[in-house]
């Protein structure tokens, strides 16, 4: 039976796909009203194909599966922040950050924090989840653009999530592209280097311009003040990452501990209960706030689902690098590729394992995979970061509580990395061609 999907279904279920979601983006509609459309014609292209519904549901239900550990986190995360701020962790944790971050530097030190974090836990959820709170927090109270703040953590905690040996993103692609981590560290370091030392400028300077325009005053710290016991939800949550024990653990383990620390402050049973359920005014969190984003989680599993196991896209990956000519236009294809496929696919995994799989042979027999694991850590692990309706996006936008919209120009390590790679293809391709030129002469 022909499942093959012409150019112009696909073009079809993109263009639906993109126009749902960028209106529910504009209007604040629900994410899930905007992707129901796309969803819904390539269900019904599926259909046309031969595949029965039952089959189709199969599928659907398959890939709803494959996310289910996602929608779990983001259904703890509208816990989090109500049972540490119930429990004192969160202001006994704004009061440390006010005590040991410089205001004058602290967007740098932000993306500090975040990095050094992210790259030992190798996950941004688990990195924001640790420190965002507070930082955010901090920066709140000290009157700083709280959106240039979010950028520095986000920016800072993808450093790990791409560059991390710990990183399950960085392990699929090694394993995708097949080669061992340690070639792929070296890989990618060149342009890892480049990427850390611009955003080290880049928020210098913002820390030297937005701070003198606010009015800073560092506190004194004043540490036996601190209730040690406040600080056990962070660090539950810290250390059952390092331990790569289950963030879903992580998470219960941390939200448990904080809702026994509120009780024992004098909070009501009941007051807890409402919080978890609605939230902290001028904080957010809650589950009432969470479950549309929950539903849109499902449906773009299903979405995936059917893309991945119909196999719409690789068909025409595979024609695409046909007419390849060179290092520069290949890398531009990959980028191209990996930035279409983030749009539809609403998550991370896909993007990897479609672009890999499809640009592998042809990349090990040109190039060397090494280059090929250069280009995908540079593109295919960043840019589900950038696309507002992604899953990754999401989750990131939902700890920090601002809008991607808002926070993505500060954000910088997601955004210069594709050019930074785009440059080095370029100069590898013109130390190649006058290599050539030299040899001939």
């Amino acid at each position: 039976m022909n499942f093959t999907f012409s150019l112009r279904q696909i073009l079809i279920v993109l263009l639906i796909t993109l126009i749902g979601v960028i209106t529910s983006v504009f209007l604040h509609l629900p994410l899930v009203i905007g992707f129901l459309p796309g969803f819904l014609i390539l269900f019904q292209l599926s259909a046309k194909k031969g595949i029965p519904y039952k089959g189709i549901l199969k599928i659907c239900w398959s890939g709803i599966n494959k996310t289910k550990i996602v929608i779990l986190i983001l259904f703890l995360v509208g816990f989090l922040l109500p049972s540490w701020y119930l429990s004192g962790t969160i202001d006994q944790m704004v009061q440390v950050a006010l005590g040991l971050i410089s205001p004058e530097h602290f967007f740098l030190l932000t993306f500090i924090a975040a990095l050094t974090m992210s790259m030992l836990l190798g996950t941004t959820v688990g990195t924001l989840s640790a420190i965002g709170v507070p930082i955010l927090g901090t920066a709140m109270v000290l009157h700083l653009p709280v959106e240039v703040a979010a950028g520095a953590l986000v920016s800072g905690a993808f450093v790990g999530d791409r560059t991390s040996p710990f990183s399950s993103s960085h392990q699929l692609v090694s394993h995708t592209v097949e080669i061992p981590l340690k070639k792929q560290g070296k890989a990618m370091l060149l342009t890892t280097i480049l990427a850390i030392f611009l955003c080290l400028i880049f928020y210098d300077v913002l820390d030297y311009y937005l701070s003198a325009e606010t009015v800073v005053h560092s506190e004194h710290l004043e540490w036996s003040k601190l209730s040690l016991t406040k600080f056990f939800p962070p660090l539950i949550l810290i250390l059952f990452v390092i331990f790569r024990m289950s963030i879903i653990y992580a998470f219960l383990s941390s939200i448990l501990s904080a809702s026994i620390l509120a009780v024992l402050d004098g909070n009501a049973f009941g007051k807890i209960i409402n919080a978890l359920w609605y939230g902290i005014d001028g904080l957010g969190g809650g589950f009432i706030h969470m479950y549309e984003l929950l539903l849109f989680l499902a449906l773009a599993g299903a979405y995936n689902g059917l893309l991945e196991e119909l196999n719409v896209i690789q068909p025409y990956l595979d024609k695409w690098l046909q007419s390849s000519s060179s290092l520069t236009s290949d890398t531009v294809k990959v980028l191209t590729a990996t930035l279409i496929i983030s749009l539809i696919a609403a998550n991370q995994t896909l993007p990897i394992i479609l672009t890999g799989r499809a640009f592998l042979p042809h990349w090990s027999n040109r190039y060397g995979k090494e280059e090929l694991a250069r280009v995908l850590g540079d593109s295919t692990m960043l840019f589900p970061g950038m696309v507002p309706w992604s899953v990754l996006a999401i989750m990131c936008s939902t700890i920090v509580g601002v809008s991607l919209v808002d926070y993505l120009p500060y954000a910088l390590f997601l955004w210069i990395l594709p050019f930074i790679t785009l440059g080095i293809s370029r100069l590898k391709q013109l130390l190649k061609n006058n290599k050539k030129r030299t040899a001939a002469a």
